[in-house]
């Protein structure tokens, strides 16, 4: 049976011409058994690759896709349905390639060294956030050294380090408090056959398990001067990297949980007309009118995501200007996603029962990732904070 989460009309791109129907069950087969492992995406990601997924903003010309925000997040809403940790960890990828390709549209090569690794299938990852840390981009409690040459040695500790086994470069953030113009907040990027880092096998979580998004501990590893792409000012900052990082991040984690709630939306409805009811003379499930109420309530909540997703990657592609409202936009619309997510998960186990609450239930492990969508910033306090001040001003 083809449901609504399953046929939509497309505008010209198809996710399925990426990752194909074959891929995505392979990949759903295994997520299961990453998670019930504790264990990495190592064949997903080998997959991915094999795809061009790793090149997704990388021009056509450079041997990449070639693709906008706007195509990227159907994609990343499609892997999801398949493996919410992979699609997760993937993300922070993205992030830094987005970011890369934002830049380049905007006509800052700063960060084209990113586009060229990714062209060569390097993987990036993100280690930025920081345990108490809720500045997060506007400060850092890791240190960065400076050297003579204009390079960067990082010692912190960054927490959430998705991809831990497998990336090739680490984006990270430290603070410069010795330099005559500091204190600055440094962004660079770290290479991995230059050590310098210790990553923890610390990851052992409720949900996104495949993710390993371990601790990484920064002992000294060198950002060369080629790779250290921006100084600025502790707090707020129009810098079009920081505008770039939230652009990206925001609508990507948007774009995961929104597929997760396409696949829980899906379950839901073969679970309904699967199970029988004995009260009802044996009928299926699909006919009782709570359960019809439960997953139509759930169904309008996630259509009412995926317009506002399209509309807000579609403007970031179009270089829309909002003004000081595009961070209101972009923090309400993860905000938005999670949360609905949650509430389609939480009613899709409703209409399914209790076959849901073991361990190897896929709305089960859904019911446990989606969980992880309240702790990705923005949060839901710093968001209100954020639409707040747009609205009324500063308090």
């Amino acid at each position: 049976m083809t449901t609504p989460a399953q046929h939509r009309p497309t505008t010209g791109f198809d996710p399925a011409s990426v990752l194909s129907d074959e891929l995505i069950d392979r990949i759903r087969e295994r997520a299961a058994v990453s998670d019930r492992e504790n264990a990495f995406f190592d064949e997903d990601l080998a997959q991915l690759r094999a795809c061009g997924y790793l090149r997704a903003f990388v021009p056509a010309a450079s041997g990449g896709l070639g693709l906008g925000l706007r195509e990227v997040v159907r994609l990343q809403s499609r892997l999801a349905t398949a493996a919410p940790a992979t699609a997760l960890a993937i993300n922070m990828h993205l992030v830094w390639t987005g970011v890369a390709h934002l830049l380049a549209q905007r006509g800052d090569d700063s960060l084209s060294f990113v586009l060229d690794g990714a062209a060569r299938d390097e993987l990036y990852a993100f280690g930025v956030s920081e345990a108490g840390n809720d500045l997060v981009l506007f400060g850092s409690d890791t240190e960065a050294r400076p050297g003579a040459d204009g390079s960067y040695r990082f010692f912190g500790r960054k927490i959430f380090t998705s991809l831990a086994p497998a990336w090739t470069w680490l984006g990270t953030t430290g603070l410069d408090t010795t330099s005559p113009d500091g204190p600055k907040v440094v962004y660079g990027f770290v290479e991995r056959s230059r050590g310098g880092f210790e990553i923890l096998d610390d990851w052992d979580t409720v949900g996104m398990r495949a993710s390993q998004s371990r601790t990484t501990l920064l002992l000294g590893a060198e950002a060369r001067p080629e790779h250290v792409v921006r100084r600025l000012d502790p707090g707020p900052n129009p810098d079009p990297i920081v505008f770039g990082i939230f652009a990206c991040f925001e609508t990507l984690i948007a774009a995961v949980y929104t597929g997760i709630g396409a696949r829980a939306l899906e379950l839901a409805v073969e679970s309904a007309h699967r199970k029988t009811s004995k009260k009802f003379d044996g009928a299926s499930y699909a006919t009782d009118p709570d359960i019809r109420r439960r997953i139509a309530a759930a169904a309008i909540a996630h259509d009412g995501i995926l317009p506002q997703l399209q509309s807000i990657a579609g403007d970031i592609d179009d270089l829309v200007d909002h003004g000081a409202l595009w961070f209101p936009k972009l923090v309400g619309l993860k905000v938005r996603a999670t949360e609905t997510a949650r509430v389609v998960v939480d009613q899709a186990i409703r209409v399914a029962g209790g076959g849901s609450y073991f361990a190897s239930s896929e709305l089960g492990r859904l019911y446990r990732d989606v969980l992880a969508g309240m702790f990705h910033p923005s949060d839901d306090d710093s968001a209100h904070a954020t639409v707040a001040n747009a609205w009324l001003g500063p308090a």
